[in-house]
């Protein structure tokens, strides 16, 4: 597997060199202590490619090729409910999923006045941890040729 101009060190977890994670994994960050969030993600796509705005619920399963370049998605976090902004998304788009995330969000605090979501609107590839934590197997998004 390795040729003579390369070398591997085994590493246990816990026991690795300072340089590891700054190195190989461009830093150190705490592990996450739950998986609690995954018990409230919901993820909702918001679209107008019918002729009339619609908000559908993804399956349970959704994974990062769901979010739609052409249209808004609302995340639900169970901390956090994430207005997700595809760049090919509409105005009309746009400002009805903002409407229909505040009203998401207001029904949130009367069923569950225990747990407050904030809104926070993000763009394509500017995803916080928080948003990528909840889809599985994140990547970098792919472009086609000639398209930025």
């Amino acid at each position: 597997m390795f040729d003579e101009n390369h070398s591997y060190q085994l590493l246990n977890e816990g026991e690795e060199p300072e340089n590891f994670w700054w190195v190989a994994l461009g830093g150190r960050r705490p592990y996450e202590q739950t998986a609690d969030y995954m018990n409230y993600c919901r993820l909702f796509r918001c679209s107008n490619e019918k002729g009339f705005f619609t908000v559908s619920e993804k399956c349970s399963d959704f994974c990062q090729d769901d979010l739609a370049d052409d249209d808004v998605m609302i995340l639900d976090t169970g901390h956090e409910v994430y207005l997700w902004l595809g760049p090919a998304s509409s105005d009309v788009e746009k400002k009805l999923a903002f409407k229909s995330a505040q009203v998401y969000v207001q029904h949130l605090k009367n069923k569950e006045p225990d747990r407050v979501r904030k809104l926070a609107a993000v763009r394509k590839g500017k995803e916080p941890w928080k948003f990528i934590r909840c889809f599985h197997g994140w990547g970098l998004f792919k472009t086609a040729p000639g398209t930025t």
